[in-house]
């Protein structure tokens, strides 16, 4: 298979976001989105994911942090779907169910080209620190119209907000890696019986 990299470039009156994805990385985050926590949100996607994310993002967060957090959500779908070409080979399929400490969260995922996200994740306060928990879900929503997935999210336990968006995270960057991974048993045929996906 390929390089799977790609570097993908939006730019909006409202945001200005540039992302470079390693598919086949060491699990490495550079650059900000200038947001804190959820910088610290996206290092769990790379380090979990084993994808290098190189990131520059300058947006309105004078306004509040939603565009940003929106837009690289949409940015980091779009060059997720452009390092995965014509996605011969993938297993496809990815779940994975992560703890931290009380709170456990199941993510499963389908590479499917049909959009979907079906996100039941409760938290039980409206911020951690200056954080929207809100945006959350706009994240994941920007990523799969980006990269045209399926995406369930389902928090089945858990009281600290921190610890639910955390799993959030990591149960999506585990589910990723294995849907993205390289069956050698398909060799570089359509993981799809429509041949196409």
């Amino acid at each position: 298979m390929s390089s799977r990299q790609a570097t993908y470039h939006r730019q909006t009156a409202e945001t200005d976001v540039e992302i470079t994805l390693n598919l086949d990385g060491t699990g490495v985050l550079s650059g900000t989105s200038g947001i804190g926590f959820f910088d610290h949100m996206l290092a769990q996607v790379a380090r979990h994911g084993l994808i290098d994310i190189r990131l520059r993002a300058d947006g309105d967060t004078w306004i509040d942090d939603h565009h940003t957090v929106e837009d690289v959500g949409l940015t980091f779908g779009f060059a997720l779907a452009d390092a995965l070409g014509d996605k011969a080979g993938l297993y496809r399929y990815g779940q994975a169910t992560i703890p931290l400490d009380e709170a456990l969260t199941r993510t499963i995922i389908d590479c499917s080209g049909r959009v979907g996200l079906y996100f039941d994740v409760e938290f039980t306060r409206d911020k951690i620190g200056t954080f929207d928990v809100e945006l959350i879900r706009e994240f994941f929503q920007g990523v799969t119209r980006g990269a045209r997935l399926t995406l369930h999210m389902d928090k089945l336990k858990g009281y600290n907000a921190h610890h639910i968006a955390e799993t959030c995270f990591k149960s999506f960057a585990r589910a990723l890696r294995g849907a993205i991974a390289v069956d050698e048993r398909r060799a570089g045929d359509s993981p799809s019986t429509k041949n196409t996906l």
